[in-house]
């Protein structure tokens, strides 16, 4: 038994006729099983010691029901001088996480009929009418470009089938990018696709693009929309692309590694307003904001006053594979300072629904089969059981994404949450 559990156990031990079954129930009537008998003790040392252990310089993590929160844990410094203790309503940047922010919003619109997940992308985007495709490279080097023979449409960009692809894991545009090929920021400019929309799953730039349709159909920005019907709906208060001044004390450092295996801290400065407002990355928040979108999920669509966020067979479509035979979630760097190589679940075969990852059997230890999940480059990462009626958040803030300390930290911790649930 831990010893807070032992202390309280202590403190009982002159009451007659209590044996530790009685004492359990009235610990939960007193609030005192959460730690002692629900496994919080464990998650804390999980993390605290594989913090430790790992050298990473803080992490953050919270883990819930549909109903309620079951665990949260903070530890670490907000940077390397201040000595000030990160907590659950410390700020970290969760770059990717925003993807599953502006899934719900485009598929909010698709619920109102104003996108549709078939219909071209140039209805609303006029660029993709003249979308191309790389072809390959002349004898002089120059790239060779097609027409797009399939047309691009919302379910591409959310499945990340569209041949928009991210340089930092496809060699293909990085060769395109060097062979003198725009470099595109955002969505502008639009870049050629990688291959014929449809034909295979690679990471990219689709919830950029997606993003983009929502403010067109929508008419507001980005950070107008997901504020309005999302975020504050879901009591996210501190989650958007604006990092106010007020609230910059609660921001932590980033880091990276260096080739001698040590993080290097990078200065810790404001961040300047955005002149546009990414899909695919940009959003601001806390472990204890994100937590509450997951939650939306696993309630099938609700917000925890009842408010109906999205439909129960949106989220069941979302959380549905969408990429029939492809394979997705594995991805070879070409840039591994910035990532190492992503394989979620060595071994088995996931999918994609409309803006989650889907492992197709449980993890060791962990998430069910069916489970959804995706991360942000700083390694801030998220799951959603609907079997085990689980979810999870757990925040880092340093590169390269799956860095195999991370990874090693977010395994430990689902492993001690399951083994607590």
């Amino acid at each position: 038994m831990p010893p807070a559990c032992d202390t309280l156990w202590d403190g009982v031990t002159a009451m007659p006729n209590i044996n530790r079954r009685e004492f359990s129930q009235l610990a939960l009537a007193l609030g005192a099983s959460v730690r002692c008998f629900g496994g919080a003790v464990s998650i804390d040392d999980t993390l605290r010691s594989g913090m430790q252990r790992r050298k990473i310089p803080c992490v953050t993590a919270m883990v819930a029901t549909d109903g309620k929160i079951t665990y949260q844990g903070a530890f670490g410094m907000r940077d390397s001088a201040s000595g000030v203790k990160v907590a659950a309503d410390s700020i970290f940047a969760i770059a990717s996480m925003t993807k599953a922010v502006t899934s719900v919003a485009a598929m909010q619109l698709v619920e109102q009929g104003k996108l549709k997940l078939d219909e071209p992308v140039s209805k609303h985007a006029p660029e993709f009418a003249k979308v191309q495709v790389l072809d390959g490279y002349d004898a002089a080097g120059k790239p060779v470009l097609r027409p797009a023979r399939t047309p691009v449409t919302l379910k591409h960009l959310l499945t990340h089938t569209s041949g928009l692809c991210y340089d930092t894991w496809s060699d293909d545009m990085q060769r395109y990018e060097k062979a003198g090929g725009a470099v595109p920021s955002g969505v502008a400019p639009l870049p050629p696709l990688m291959f014929e929309p449809g034909a295979r799953w690679q990471y990219g730039y689709g919830a950029d693009w997606a993003g983009r349709l929502v403010e067109i159909v929508s008419g507001q920005t980005l950070e107008q929309y997901f504020q309005s019907n999302i975020l504050q709906p879901l009591g996210m208060h501190d989650t958007s692309f604006i990092m106010p001044a007020e609230k910059f004390d609660r921001m932590v450092s980033r880091y990276d590694r260096q080739p001698d295996g040590s993080l290097k801290e990078e200065p810790r400065v404001l961040p300047a307003p955005p002149t546009a407002f990414n899909g695919g990355g940009g959003l601001y928040s806390t472990a204890a904001d994100y937590i509450k979108f997951t939650q939306m999920i696993l309630r099938r669509g609700r917000a925890a006053d009842g408010r109906q966020v999205l439909h129960t067979k949106t989220v069941e479509q979302m959380s549905t594979n969408q990429i029939g035979a492809l394979g997705a979630g594995k991805l070879k760097s070409s840039t591994p300072e910035r990532s190492s190589d992503v394989d979620m679940q060595p071994g088995a075969t996931e999918k994609w629904g409309l803006g989650f990852l889907i492992n197709t059997t449980p993890y060791e230890g962990g998430r069910s089969a069916g489970s959804l999940a995706w991360a942000g480059i700083w390694n801030t990462f998220y799951w959603i059981d609907p079997k085990r009626k689980i979810c999870a958040v757990i925040m880092m803030q340093f590169l390269p994404f799956v860095d195999k300390e991370a990874v090693g930290l977010l395994g430990d911790f689902e492993r001690t949450v399951y083994a607590a649930a």
